[in-house]
């Protein structure tokens, strides 16, 4: 089989970074075409051996830039096209269609209650995404919570198949060297007690929480935020209007999967932490929250679906926390006062390793050629290709 991957940028971002892995892990020959943006993932992809081209698409209105991608995806001949992310779901689906591609697959990683990669959700946008979903054969949401997102859109069940993020387990696992090195290079004091938060530097993060709440916490406590965007400014002013300030690294944007690059990566931060800490209140799957589970930490939370979907049992050392800013900073408080705990990576970190969802992946691709719909799950435990 020979696929192309479809997405806006490759920039640093979770979904730009688990298509990475995922083609890592899937037995297809895969070429990736970014619209926009090929920055360090870009950079990462070629490094692994996939072919990435980039389209140069000049913003969501540039309509030249459809015949052009519809002209590469026919070259290519493809068996399947797969999109990401909004405006590539949107072109990617109707130049795959000009193109005569027999198989258009889509996955929707950040749709929320009230907004998509970070756009509010409004009449236009929704009307907009259906008529291009129905461009495709089949939408892969990362979790049951989304996939009931999309059922009540109005996305047929029989459509939609739900295949969750993947985490490399064994990249995440816990090691005291690894954390002794990263702190001595981020100049972190062994004895700090360290609340991390991974992701994008944007309002919807509600990164701001954690800052306010780490002045209620005593000295010793520190912040440590992976990740850039444009919401870092206003971050950093909190910080300094909270009395903080020398108490909140920033690390920037930092890869997923170890790219050579200068400083730690993503798992030797999370080695760092203490605690992890996601206090955006709606998510599509919540793979910080993940992945610092699989490094043994414990997490106190917002919105984590990837947890929700599954028995409270799968990850007993994870506290949801509902009540805005008092509520989450209790609970940091609460989480701090019981300490450093042991670092055992939890089951429902286990339960999404990106093995599995590379597999299920797989079924979704042979659904999709063979035109069958997608079947039904018989629990939220026995997440693969499900209409949910």
């Amino acid at each position: 089989m020979k696929a192309l991957h479809i997405i806006t940028g490759l920039g640093v971002g979770g979904a730009e970074q688990q298509l990475r892995l995922l083609l890592r892990h899937l037995p297809v020959d895969c070429d990736v075409v970014t619209l926009t943006n090929p920055g360090a993932v870009a950079d990462g992809l070629t490094a692994d051996g996939v072919r990435v081209v980039h389209l140069g698409m000049t913003g969501n209105r540039d309509l030249a830039a459809l015949p052009r991608l519809a002209r590469l995806v026919r070259s290519g001949r493809y068996d399947l096209v797969h999109t990401h992310l909004y405006r590539a779901c949107l072109y990617g689906r109707l130049a795959a269609r000009l193109a005569g591609v027999r198989a258009v697959v889509a996955t929707e990683h950040s749709l929320g209650d009230s907004q998509m990669e970070g756009r509010p959700l409004t009449r236009g946008v929704r009307a907009l995404y259906l008529a291009g979903e129905r461009l495709g054969h089949a939408t892969v949401a990362v979790s049951p919570t989304v996939a009931g997102r999309l059922h009540r859109w109005g996305v047929p069940p029989a459509r939609v198949g739900v295949v969750p993020n993947g985490i490399d387990l064994a990249r995440f696992r816990f090691d005291p060297g690894r954390r002794h090195r990263t702190r001595r290079h981020l100049g972190l004091p062994d004895h700090a007690y360290v609340v991390g938060c991974v992701g994008r530097l944007h309002p919807g993060k509600r990164f701001d929480v954690a800052i306010r709440a780490l002045a209620e916490l005593p000295s010793h406590v520190r912040l440590l935020l992976v990740g850039g965007g444009p919401e870092e400014g206003a971050l950093r002013r909190t910080a300094h209007e909270c009395g903080v300030a020398g108490r909140v690294l920033f690390a920037g944007e930092r890869p997923y999967v170890p790219d050579g690059g200068p400083g730690p990566d993503l798992a030797s931060l999370t080695c760092a932490m203490d605690l992890l800490a996601a206090p955006s209140p709606e998510e599509a799957f919540g793979l910080a929250v993940v992945e610092g589970l699989a490094s043994g930490l414990p997490a106190v939370y917002a919105s984590c679906p990837a947890l929700e979907d599954l028995p409270a049992r799968s990850a007993p050392d994870a506290r949801r926390v509902t009540g805005g800013q008092r509520a989450f900073t209790r609970a940091l408080a609460e989480a701090h006062a019981r300490g450093p705990r042991p670092r055992t990576v939890a089951e429902a970190a286990r339960h999404y390793d990106i093995t599995r969802s590379a597999a299920l992946l797989m079924d979704v691709y042979a659904a999709a050629l063979s035109r069958k719909p997608l079947s039904s799950p018989s629990s939220p435990s026995s997440q693969g290709v499900t209409s949910a």
